[in-house]
């Protein structure tokens, strides 16, 4: 019997999803477990799996489509089956959906479509994220004229996750670029328009203007394209002789670090585009005369001279990508949403040092301090379940499971991998997971799912050397442990001062969900674990 799949929920939050590529095609033989297709979600683009056995009978979205949780994603069944009355059911319902625009006069879209010259295809902006409502391009890697396949990155997107590379689901010309390099447009706005060479596309692109709804009044625009000429000069890419040097935002980034000119740099990527690996490996003295040399040696001895104060006022303007943008949305619903008050304690560290060391000492093994404090939390959130919540206007929820978010400094920004069950681990399964969470978070590889369902959050700077410090908490926790250094010096034990190890951790509470005495309680809690590591063994 034929089934139908739809677009799977890859993400609580995902309304809908991308079909990047189809692995499997109309007549294939489909078993449980063979990947069916890649799906783009807010988080990653993830392989979906099927869970049935038969023959792909129809695909209900195509490469490059996108469509709602729930829509038809395709239909397997036997060989040769009737599905006329699958794909019915299907189209009735969504005339049942659409029935109220059904009366209503026909839309711009309707007239666009209609419109539209044979092999021309519209390119919109796309939703790469579920909070993702607008996108900026931040360097187009095509350029109007320019031949484009199935394929071929188009640009390079700043999403409110990451700067992701867009590639093209059609072949054809580069007609028109509707959004600019660092412009900002809606997601489903024009991007550009593909199709064969020569083909006067002007009248769609005012159709597709026309209808859509920006958040930018035509009096910002103005300003915008005034502003452009200045705020081309600290975002361009570096010039050469040859025109424009095409380069990822993070060899950008690396190359302005390391005071690397791009013209100087040879690209490896596609259309000699230059990339992280090229900027790294890119050696100055390579392509520095022995005559620069000498000039630029000149030049510094000839300005040692006394200081005259006539400096030159240098800003840089850094436009928000749009992680940057939802870390600043969500942290300020936190500290003015959730009244914070914060609770600071002292540990003695000299038996977790001891502790870590005998650990530390067997073969294979290897355990942190920050697996230590994990631990610790853990079971002291099982003793103190009401700091283990959540606040809803019309409830307390108490969470009984131990879910603990872990932040993880990323190039652009913060993520939070949840460790699952952490309670139940182990200190060195704690360690393993710990590991492979921020790697996947460095690397852009975590998943949607492993970021999900923290009810308490750690945050470490000890590593970084800072002895104390606040976080705000992670809603929809009610609490966050900030960890500073552990550092030596001078204590009192049995009334004698003597040389110790202490380390300073505050405990940022929602206080409509946690009360003083009670996050007091769990960081008496808290200490004793992590000044006896060995109760954390039982």
């Amino acid at each position: 019997m034929a089934q139908i799949i739809t677009m799977p929920r890859l993400s609580d939050t995902m309304t809908e999803g991308v079909v990047a590529t189809w692995l499997k095609a109309v007549g294939d033989t489909i078993k449980t477990g063979d990947i069916l297709a890649e799906i783009e979600t807010d988080k990653a683009t993830m392989e979906f799996e099927s869970f049935y056995d038969g023959v792909l009978l129809h695909i209900g979205i195509e490469e490059g489509g996108s469509a709602p949780v729930d829509s038809l994603l395709a239909i397997v069944g036997t060989e040769g089956e009737d599905i006329s009355a699958l794909l019915n059911k299907n189209t009735e319902e969504k005339v049942t959906e659409s029935e109220a625009a059904s009366t209503e006069p026909k839309s711009e879209e309707t007239s666009k479509s209609a419109a539209m010259p044979a092999g021309v295809k519209v390119v919109t902006m796309p939703r790469l994220s579920d909070t993702m409502s607008t996108g900026t391009v931040a360097t187009w890697l095509k350029q109007v004229g320019d031949s484009v396949n199935e394929g071929d990155i188009l640009a390079e997107i700043e999403t409110d996750k990451a700067t992701m590379e867009f590639e093209s689901f059609n072949s054809g010309t580069l007609l028109y670029i509707g959004v600019k390099e660092g412009d900002s447009a809606p997601v489903d706005a024009i991007l550009a328009i593909l199709g064969p060479a020569g083909t006067d596309v002007e009248a769609i692109a005012a159709n597709y203007k026309s209808g859509e709804t920006t958040e930018t009044s035509k009096e910002e625009e103005v300003k915008t394209k005034e502003a452009a000429p200045a705020e081309k000069v600290s975002n361009a890419p570096v010039q050469s002789s040859g025109g424009r040097v095409f380069a990822s935002p993070l060899a950008k980034k690396i190359a302005a670090d390391k005071g690397i000119n791009l013209s100087q740099v040879k690209g490896s990527g596609e259309n000699g585009r230059i990339v992280k690996s090229d900027v790294e490996n890119f050696t100055p003295s390579a392509v520095a005369s022995p005559s620069q040399a000498v000039t630029d040696a000149t030049n510094k001895v000839a300005a040692v001279k006394p200081f005259v104060p006539a400096g030159e006022v240098f800003q840089e303007e850094i436009k928000n990508s749009q992680m940057r943008k939802t870390i600043a949305r969500r942290l300020a619903e936190s500290k003015f949403t959730a009244p914070h008050y914060y609770l600071t304690i002292e540990l003695d560290m000299d038996n977790a040092i001891a502790s870590r060391n005998t650990i530390n000492g067997l073969p294979e093994t290897r355990v942190s301090f920050n697996d230590m404090v994990i631990k610790a939390s853990a079971m002291a959130l099982k003793k103190h379940p009401q700091v283990n919540s959540q606040w809803r206007e019309d409830a307390m929820v108490i969470n009984h499971h131990v879910n603990i978010g872990v932040a993880v400094a990323v190039e652009d920004g913060l993520m939070v991998p949840v460790l699952k069950f952490a309670d139940q681990m182990s200190l060195t399964q704690i360690g393993a997971n710990v590991k492979d969470l921020a790697g996947k978070a460095k690397s852009k590889k975590i998943q949607p799912s492993e970021m999900e369902g923290s009810t308490f959050t750690i945050s470490n700077l000890g590593m970084f050397g800072i002895q104390s410090f606040t976080s705000i908490i992670n809603q929809p926790n009610s609490a966050i442990l900030s960890v500073g250094a552990i550092v030596e010096k001078p204590v009192v034990k049995n009334s004698q001062i003597v040389v110790g190890n202490t380390m300073v951790v505050t405990l940022a509470c929602d206080h409509r969900t946690v009360d003083g005495a009670t996050g007091a309680q769990f960081l008496q809690t808290f200490k004793a674990f992590m000044e006896n590591p060995v109760t954390m063994l039982a």
